[in-house]
């Protein structure tokens, strides 16, 4: 079942051998142990899987985000909150999609929609418009002096 429960054990299972290393989250989209296959769990795991891969590339520290001159500029004691910079820096972080962070009022005036709701809207959408990309010609040339070579390999005609 798609719950507060599988969504912690998502995280937690993906989180923990990013940060020891590893670059395969395995499992998305399963359930059960991998018995059931659900495709608005696999919506919400590539959200998972995009905040772990954002956590695990750290934070940067530099001179822009540090703010220094902001700092020296504003001084002690403002409201840093309202400095453009701070909008700016906003852009740069986590961008969930289907976590919804809103007030509860905005939240119920658009329908009280739960992620798996969400994920599953997100999912059909995703089978009835997506477009692959092309492959160029050079691509698809390779892949058909491929499939032919094999042919003539099994003797298929």
């Amino acid at each position: 079942m798609v719950d507060a429960q599988s969504g912690h054990e998502k995280t937690i299972t993906g989180i923990l051998p990013a940060l020891a290393g590893a670059n395969v989250i395995y499992g998305l989209g399963m359930l059960e142990m991998g018995i059931t296959f659900d495709l608005a769990q696999l919506v919400i795991d590539n959200e998972i899987a995009e905040m772990i891969k954002y956590t695990v590339n750290g934070i940067p520290v530099n001179d822009e985000t540090l703010a220094v001159d902001v700092i020296s500029e504003m001084g002690i004691g403002k409201d840093y909150l309202s400095h453009e910079t701070t909008y700016q820096n906003m852009a740069t972080q986590s961008r969930a999609e289907l976590m919804d962070r809103r007030m509860r009022e905005d939240w119920e005036a658009d329908g009280s929609t739960d992620i798996y709701k969400r994920a599953h809207d997100k999912m059909k959408d995703i089978l009835e418009t997506y477009e692959p990309p092309q492959l160029s010609e050079s691509v698809l040339t390779d892949i058909r002096e491929i499939v032919t070579e094999a042919e003539k390999e099994q003797g298929v005609g």
